[in-house]
């Protein structure tokens, strides 16, 4: 009795191992260089079990404390993968006492024939609002990306 306990206890253990996956973006230009990793699981729209992901941002007229940012699973605002179609929405707002400003990714990528490779753009904006009684400034920064699901 003990042993099939046990065996069963190792075979519900591989199970979930087995049911789940990896999704990765990166990206390197003048401006922007970028990875992103998740957790993902296989079936019923391979959600995100856990994301990290860190962005910096070349242009030094973006403030110091925007131009690197790391995301969690908390940033994800929105996700879509299918056999045909990747997309990702990642949303961070700055802390501590400045005034409010954000930073978000969005990806827009296509499987590149079969369901591992997807390659697309990127379109990451910076909002800084600097101060009171002053405009806020807006950064805007496009190219090219490349993913993998496994």
């Amino acid at each position: 009795m003990r042993a099939k306990i046990a065996a069963i206890a190792i075979l519900s253990s591989i199970v979930p191992a087995a049911a789940s996956g990896e999704l990765g973006c990166t990206a390197e230009d003048k401006k922007v260089a970028f990875e992103l990793n998740a957790g993902i699981t296989r079936g019923m729209g391979s959600p995100i079990f856990s994301f990290d992901g860190k962005v910096e941002i070349k242009d030094k007229g973006v403030a110091a404390d925007l131009r690197k940012t790391a995301f969690k699973m908390d940033h994800v605002a929105q996700y879509w993968l299918d056999g045909k179609e990747l997309r990702l929405d990642l949303y961070r707002e700055r802390e501590g006492s400045k005034p409010h400003g954000y930073v978000e990714l969005v990806l827009y990528t296509k499987a590149k024939g079969d369901e591992n490779e997807y390659a697309g753009t990127y379109e990451l904006i910076v909002y800084d609002t600097v101060g009171d009684n002053v405009q806020a400034k807006q950064a805007k920064f496009k190219g090219k990306v490349g993913c993998f699901v496994e």
